[in-house]
Order: structure tokens, then C-alpha cells, then sequence
């Protein structure tokens, strides 16, 4: 019965609706969530951390980024969800996804990332 009210509880705030809106496209990094909501990082991860524990996320650490995406294998959070969102109009998120995209856009990639010099990399004590 709890594991129930909590998977109810977690579709019921809105900020949690939106980053599951966001994460029906794939994979997202917490700093690209931040972005699009134009939220605190604080609050952000309060909200992935219901959505987690309610079995709704997955997560997986890169270097010193959290990704998550929506954890598909249970059969009835995965029924659950679907059904929510495809009851959410696109234009309810079109902010959302506008910062998204923008933030993306400007977001550095490892092609444009510039390598230090050695001496600089170690502040000098390197050689």
C-alpha cells in the first residue's frame, strides 16, 4: 500500500510531471534539467530523488554528472506513466523545451573543449 501512495504522490506535483515530460526524450543530465526548468539545483534534485525512490527513475554517474532517464522495467509504473503523460498537451512544455534546446546548443561537447598544456593542467609542479 505505501509503494503505492508513493508512485501516486510522485505524479502528483507538477515539477515532477515536467522533468518526466523532459525525460520522455531520452537520457538528461541534472545541470540540462536545471536549464530547462530555469529551477535552483537543490530543488531539481529533491524532485528526481521522489521520482527515484518512487521507481520511476534511473540514474547512472559520469565523472562527477548524475544522468537520469525513466526506468521502464516495471510493467505498471511504465503503464502508469505512459497513460499520464500522454494526457500532458506538448504546448504545456514548450518553455521548457526552448530552454532546453537552448541550453543544449550552448552547451559545451568534448570536440570544443580546448586541452590545457601539461605545466598548466598541474599548476606548474609537473615536470
Amino acid at each position: 500500500m505505501q509503494d503505492l501512495m508513493n508512485i501516486l504522490k510522485a505524479l502528483s506535483e507538477e515539477t515532477r510531471l515536467r522533468i518526466l515530460k523532459l525525460l520522455e526524450n531520452g537520457e538528461l543530465c541534472v545541470c540540462d534539467i536545471v536549464a530547462a526548468l530555469d529551477m535552483v539545483q537543490p530543488k531539481v534534485s529533491f524532485h528526481l530523488n521522489v521520482l527515484k525512490e518512487a521507481g520511476f527513475l534511473k540514474d547512472r554517474k559520469h565523472g562527477r554528472w548524475t544522468y537520469y532517464s525513466i526506468d521502464d522495467s516495471d510493467f505498471f509504473r511504465r503503464f502508469l506513466l505512459v497513460s499520464v503523460l500522454e494526457r500532458i498537451p506538448k504546448e504545456a512544455l514548450a518553455e521548457d523545451r526552448k530552454r532546453l534546446a537552448d541550453f543544449m546548443q550552448d552547451k559545451p561537447t568534448k570536440d570544443n573543449v580546448v586541452p590545457l598544456p601539461d605545466e598548466k593542467r598541474c599548476a606548474g609542479r609537473c615536470k
